[in-house]
Formats: C-alpha cells, structure tokens, sequence
C-alpha cells in the first residue's frame, strides 16, 4: 500500500463541531485505517462559525482581543476579535450577534448592533484593515444595528430614532451620518459564503428569514423594511451577497466595506492552495451539502482547488441533500448513524467513521 499525502480541510459543522474538531476527527479516523499517509490539517471557515479560530491557528502571532458587546437580544456577551500582525482586524458576527447567542429565535427584534461595537472597537484601536466575516447571523436588519454602533442614527419620518431590528425598518426614513466612523485606510472586506440579493424571493428576508424563525407574514414585513432601508442608504440592492446575514451585506456595502468570497479569502491566509496542491488526496466538508453549497461554500472551494491541482477530493458532511458532483467520493454522518439525530448527537464519533469509510474506499 503506497502512502499517501492527504490534506484535510472542512468548514465546522454548525452546532455540533468546531473545524478544529471536524479535521481532528476525519483525521483520526483516517489514520485507523491508513497509518502511514501523511496529513496536513487545514481547518477553514468562509466567514461563518469558526472564522476567528481559522485565522487565528493560520496566522502566527495573531491576538485574541477581548470585548463585551450588546448581544443580538440586548444582553451582554463576552466575545473577542482577531488582531493580526499586520495590523489588520477580524471580526465575526458569529460570536457577538449570531444565531446561537438566541434562545428562543427573534425575527423580528434581534439585531447587529454587537457586531458594530466589536468593529468600533477594533478602529477605535487603530487596525490598518478589517475582515468582517458575517455568516451565522441571528437576524434580518440590514446591518442597520452594525450601522448604528458605528456612529449612524436612523430615523422615523417623525425624526425619532428607530427600534432596533428588523422590526425597526418598517418605520425608517432618513440617516445621519455625521458621527458615523470611516472605513480604516486599508479597507474592509467582507467575508461572505452567499451571494443572494436584499430583496425579494432569492433575497435575505426569503430565503434566511424562515431560518430564523420568521413566520410568511414575518418575511413579507422584513422585505418591506429592507426596501425602506435600501432606499434611505441610496446603494444597489440587487449587490450579490447584499442579502447575506439578513442584509447586514448590504449595510456595510454601503458603508464601503467591498465583498468577498469567504472561503476564498481564509483560504488564501492558511495558503489552501498550496496545501492542496501538495497533496493527492483532499478531504472537505460542512454540516449540510445542500443547494447553497456551491455558492462560495468551503467545500465548492477546496473542491475548485483540487480540480487546478488535480487531486482527488472528498466529502464528508452531516447530511447531503444535493448531488455532490466532483467528488471522488462522500459519505453523509447522517446515512452512517442511521439518523439525523444520532448523528447530531455523536458527531464528533461520526466523523472518525467517515474519516475511516473514506480511507477505506481507496
């Protein structure tokens, strides 16, 4: 049996495994059966869960900052950024304003305004560049709350500022942008696995608002407020990835921030292609294969690296409910447990079983 050098490189999977977790696992279970290959751990992350630790394990010399934020339901959370040797800022809304930070989900009253503390404080200590990575948010406010904490006010036509939350822009009409903070010299890059618009069916209320709880009447109202709000910021909605995280794409586009892949980004940090490059075979994953993964989503990535390079790659993820096509190969926690719910329970086993089934497949 010819050794072989293998590059193990998922996303987490949302819930139930950090990408730390996810690769140790995969690899662990990879090395039961083929204890000879070498391996090149490579967690990633494309602007969701996880972004922070991904740059951080990348990038030597990168600080842990810590920061107590409004959470998206107004109560305090203890969350940090990333202050990398550069000089540059990574923060993820994940960690201050994201959808775990809620129990039960708000549609229409959770809001980003953490997510805006932690970048004011990350310009307020004079970072050069910021990457916001904005995946696995909890609400559909069109980044107004982001806007808010960096200095703008929103107003309602009786010029009275607006509630926070999607809830607030049924009523917006006008911004003061006189106190709102600049985007630092080097700019700021948003780090996003979509490219929906804001508005309408493909848009942030459409298509995330059911995923956080919005009831059809819910989504009708939220993307009327972000039409408001799309009106009141003057900035194209219609933007690819301007609905991501409820829209908050959309807020810091017109704030200046510029979009970008997510994956591609971390990827590019970690130096994912050559990784990849160096190996013949490539495994990735997610918690959900799904019809949006091939919208930027780490696995769409790697899978796009191991076709330049020619190497052989493979999936694992929590369930698979799109075709997985470019793989050589995929195997689903879900179809290897015999449930969903056994999978979800011992992930962190399932995945030494994947890691093993994959092996075992060569």
């Amino acid at each position: 049996m010819t050794d072989l050098r293998v590059a193990i490189a998922p996303d987490s999977f949302k819930g139930t495994a950090t990408a730390i977790e996810v690769t140790t696992a995969l690899a662990e279970g990879w090395l039961s059966v083929r204890p000879g290959d070498s391996l090149i751990r490579m967690p990633l992350a494309d602007g969701g869960e996880g972004t922070l630790d991904a740059f951080e394990l990348a990038v030597p010399g990168a600080r842990r900052m810590p920061v107590t934020v409004a959470g998206p339901d107004g109560r305090q959370v203890e969350a940090s950024w990333i202050l990398l040797p550069d000089n540059s800022g990574v923060i993820e809304l994940a960690v201050t304003s994201g959808i775990t930070l809620l129990d039960p989900l708000q549609p229409m009253d959770a809001h980003t305004l953490g997510f805006g503390q932690a970048i004011a404080a990350a310009i307020d200590s004079g970072v050069d560049r910021l990457y916001l990575a904005i995946g696995g948010s909890s609400s559909t406010d069109g980044g107004a709350g982001a806007l808010t904490a960096l200095g703008a006010t929103f107003f309602d036509e009786d010029n009275r500022p607006i509630a926070p939350g999607g809830h607030g822009l049924a009523s917006v009409a006008s911004i003061d942008t006189s106190h709102l903070r600049a985007v630092p010299a080097g700019g700021a890059i948003i780090l996003s696995d979509v490219t929906n618009p804001l508005l309408g069916p493909s848009g942030a209320a459409a298509v995330f608002g059911p995923q956080k709880g919005a009831s059809e009447a819910q989504v009708a109202e939220l993307d009327q407020g972000l039409r408001r709000l799309a009106a009141v910021l003057g900035t194209d909605p219609e933007t690819p990835g301007a609905g991501a995280a409820g829209g908050t794409g959309f807020g810091l586009i017109a704030w200046g921030a510029a979009i970008a892949s997510g994956a591609d980004a971390v990827g590019t940090v970690m130096r994912a292609p050559e990784a990849v490059s160096s190996a013949t075979v490539v495994l990735t994953g997610e918690g959900r294969f799904d019809g949006q993964s091939d919208a930027g989503k780490v696995p769409s990535y790697v899978r796009s690296l191991a076709e330049q390079a020619g190497v052989r790659p493979m999936l694992v993820a929590g369930a698979i409910s799109a075709e997985p096509t470019g793989f050589a190969a995929a195997v689903s926690l879900t179809e290897l447990a015999g449930s969903a719910d056994a999978a979800m329970g011992e992930t962190v086993h399932w995945l030494r079983e994947a890691g093993a089934h994959l092996a075992q497949s060569l």
